[in-house]
Parts: structure tokens; C-alpha cells; sequence
């Protein structure tokens, strides 16, 4: 995108530009990331239930809290995209935006996925990610992003002119339409920004456009979590597949995902609890 300037910069633009920057937020005051806890934890749990997430294609499962799961590459290049909400109250939900801000551009081991106000609280927290290594790339790029909002199908009908419905917002309609029993379009409102799993994306230095590439994920890497409360989660096997050069086509090659749920030991959660909602009085300055 070309930005035309019309402005003279002024005298001082330079001294400007060169501000310091400071960090939105202050996250040391946030509890921080018990590794051995979680490691303990995972030592020993056993998997319960498995379920396949076909290509181009969404659906929905249950992980009680204090219990892990998995989303595994399986068999080629994929990439998912998730939502979360409370288990037994969907108005609370996954709030990628205040996670992106409370964390990063992009997520990983010992990450928290947040909930939207007025709970604002850790849902999920990220306990493996045999992706770790990636980082950082040439371009900027780096995989399990907080910053795209999901390939839907008003975006596609307004750039390209006709309907398309495995968009992942569509996706997640159907199965989330599919676990309450209701038509997409019913449910659809529910359906939220995303974390997009084993996606690699960033921004392009010169115009600060967003940008992906081909996932690194291959078969057998997975991204792991820890259910902080009951969750409700939705996974859609997105129709760019390793959304290395489109989406919201027929034309990429996909591939399933796997989701796993492990249970542990109970000794290992021993003195754990769900955190709580947040404590604001709600009363937002009004006398």
C-alpha cells in the first residue's frame, strides 16, 4: 500500500521519531510463569480423548480445567486457528488483542491466553511448543501469531467479489453452531479473533503491512496447553494450509489437524485452582 504524504516534515521531525520507547504494559507484576508446576504436571498425564479436525473444515471440543491439550501436525503443513471460550458461559472468550498486548506479537511456552472484560483473566496457559526454536526470521516473521483476526468470508466476498464459505470464520460458525445446536448464523457473533496456530506471519518493514509465509510446522510438532479454566475451544483447519501464499481458496494444499487431551495426575494438582475473574468494581468512574 503506497501512503502519500503531504505534509513538509517539521524541523524537529527527527528528534521526534527518535522518542524512547517504553512497553504498554508492566507485565512484572503479573504472576509469573511457574514452569516447574506445569512440568510436574505434564510428567505422567495420560491421554483421554483425541479428535480430527478435517481440512477446510472447524470444529468444536471440550478440555476440563486443570487438563492439557495438544494441536498436532499430523500430516503436512497446516495451520489452525482457535478460539476459547468459558466451557459454561460463552460470553467469556479469548481477547487476543489484550493477550498481545499482556504478552507478544506472537505466543509460546510459558505465554497466557487472556479472556475479554469483564473477566480478563488466563484461560489457557502455553505449556510445550516444539516450535520454540523458529524465533525470530529475516523478514520479521515468526509462528503463533496474536495478530490476524481469521480469513472470512465478508472480507473475501468485498476483495474478491464472490462467496466462499471454509473461511475460517465460517469454520468456527459451523462448529460452534454444531456443539450448541444452532444454525452458523445464529452463532456467529460468538466466533472471535483468532491465535493462529503454527501460522508465521509479521510485518513488512517498509509499509507495516501484515505478511505470511509458509509454516515450518511438519508432522508431528504440536502446540500444548493448559486449560486454566473450563474451556470450550474451537479449531479450524485453515483453508490457506500452510498459508504460504493464499487463503480463502480451494486452491492450497491442506491437511487435518489432531487435538489431544491428556488428563494428570491428580497429586500433581495439588493446591491448584482456576484463576479467578477480575475483582474491578465495574463502576467505571460514575459517582
Amino acid at each position: 500500500m503506497t501512503r502519500h504524504v503531504r505534509h513538509v516534515p517539521p524541523a524537529d521531525a527527527e528528534a521526534r521519531r527518535r522518542a524512547k520507547s517504553s512497553r504498554v504494559y508492566s507485565v512484572e507484576h503479573l504472576p509469573s510463569y511457574d514452569a516447574s508446576f506445569y512440568e510436574a504436571a505434564r510428567q505422567g498425564m495420560v491421554r483421554i480423548a483425541d479428535m480430527t479436525v478435517p481440512p477446510r473444515d472447524g470444529k468444536c471440543f471440550t478440555v476440563p480445567a486443570g487438563h492439557f491439550f495438544r494441536i498436532v501436525c499430523i500430516e503436512g503443513p497446516q495451520v489452525g486457528d482457535l478460539n476459547l471460550w468459558n466451557r459454561d458461559d460463552i460470553s467469556e472468550r479469548f481477547y487476543s488483542g489484550k493477550t498481545r498486548a499482556l504478552q507478544a506479537s506472537h505466543v509460546s511456552t510459558g505465554d497466557r491466553l487472556w479472556s475479554n472484560f469483564p473477566y480478563l483473566r488466563p484461560m489457557a496457559t502455553i505449556t510445550d511448543d516444539t516450535l520454540d526454536w523458529y524465533g525470530i526470521d529475516q523478514d520479521g516473521g515468526a509462528v503463533h501469531d496474536v495478530i490476524g483476526t481469521r480469513c472470512d468470508p465478508y472480507t473475501n466476498l468485498l476483495i474478491n467479489g464472490v462467496e466462499y464459505g471454509r473461511c475460517c470464520h465460517s469454520n468456527l460458525s459451523r462448529g460452534l453452531g454444531a456443539y450448541l445446536g444452532k444454525p452458523p448464523r445464529e452463532v456467529e457473533h460468538h466466533v472471535h479473533d483468532v491465535l493462529n496456530v503454527f501460522m508465521c506471519t509479521g510485518f513488512r518493514s517498509d509499509t507495516h503491512q501484515y505478511f505470511m509465509k509458509a509454516s515450518p510446522v511438519r508432522p508431528g510438532d504440536y502446540l500444548e496447553f493448559f486449560a486454566e479454566i473450563d474451556l470450550l475451544a474451537g479449531l479450524s483447519a485453515c483453508p490457506g494450509g500452510d498459508c504460504g501464499s493464499t487463503h480463502s481458496s480451494d486452491v492450497a494444499k491442506c491437511h487435518p489437524l489432531l487435538v489431544e487431551i491428556y488428563k494428570p495426575a491428580a497429586e500433581a494438582l495439588a493446591g491448584w485452582t482456576s484463576p479467578k475473574r477480575s475483582n474491578y468494581s465495574r463502576t467505571h468512574g460514575a459517582a
